[in-house]
């Protein structure tokens, strides 16, 4: 069932609980996604980020049809969403494929120069009758599975991200308490008082980005602070690469293309099952 953003958190908020996010540059992320939603029954996020076409994994008009077409078949509310949109052309060009949500992230930009282009997105989304996220503060590095780490962060300010929410009227508000995209070089230190005092001063939900890594009491809290989204994307590769590399015999590439599946689907179902265990 094919629903946006807007609609999904609802559910979210209802439940007090967060909805896993995924980024699926192939068939195979797709497949394993959707396979543990069904089987826990659960509603979720289906992402494409724009960096993964830089890095030549998959091109948005490619990859869109069969994310909308398996979201639309899925047994449980799936969104599907355009992950880090730098380019506004390239989220009109999302919107136009058909995603149900967007995210403009401007978060490296001047600030009045965000606010402006994400003004410009949510005219653009309301255009399409889709949701939008942007962000405010900084995560660092990209959705690529590079190396990470909570200094590379700009913590989101929260009395700035109570004016941004306010004056573009997002969706949906991606804020910096530090996490970071990518494999964690050390464990991450989460601000939890700034991330309580944004949520004090935002009446939208609230996403983190950079969820692979951080650990279940540190899961738990921050949805109990007011986050609704959570991105995922390289412990659920990482277990994918692991599987193969335990492999004995790799000489069908659709045998390694199933076990990475069957592995990146219990990895999805164990990050699930703690984002919706409130």
């Amino acid at each position: 069932m094919l629903v946006t953003l807007k609609e999904i958190l609802k559910l979210a908020e209802a439940r007090g609980c967060a909805i896993g996010s995924f980024n699926t540059p192939n068939m195979s992320s797709i497949r394993a996604v959707l396979g543990a939603a069904e089987e826990l029954g659960e509603p979720v996020i289906l992402m494409h980020a724009q960096v993964h076409e830089e890095m030549g994994l998959c091109r948005m008009d490619e990859i869109a049809p069969v994310m909308l077409l398996l979201a639309d078949k899925a047994k449980v509310p799936v969104c599907v969403h355009l992950d880090h949109g730098t380019d506004l052309d390239y989220i009109k060009q999302g919107l136009e494929l058909g995603f149900t949500s967007v995210m403009y992230d401007g978060s490296t930009l001047d600030g009045k120069l965000n606010y402006a282009n994400t003004c410009i997105a949510r005219q653009l989304s309301d255009s399409y009758g889709a949701s939008l996220e942007a962000e405010i503060g900084s995560m660092g590095a990209r959705e690529s599975g590079a190396a990470g780490g909570s200094d590379e962060s700009i913590y989101t300010d929260p009395d700035a991200a109570k004016v941004f929410v306010e004056q573009t009227g997002i969706d949906a508000l991606a804020c910096a308490f530090g996490t970071a995209h990518g494999v964690y070089l050390k464990a991450p230190k989460l601000d939890f008082e700034r991330l309580g005092k944004i949520r004090s001063l935002v009446d939208v939900p609230l996403v983190m980005h950079g969820g692979s890594g951080v650990s279940v009491e540190d899961y738990k809290k921050v949805i109990d602070l007011g986050i609704r989204k959570i991105n995922y994307y390289t412990y659920m590769a990482k277990a994918g690469g692991n599987a193969v590399a335990a492999m004995k015999d790799m000489t069908y590439f659709h045998d390694v293309e199933l076990a990475a599946i069957a592995a990146m689907k219990d990895d999805v179902k164990s990050a699930m099952s703690v984002f919706g265990d409130c």
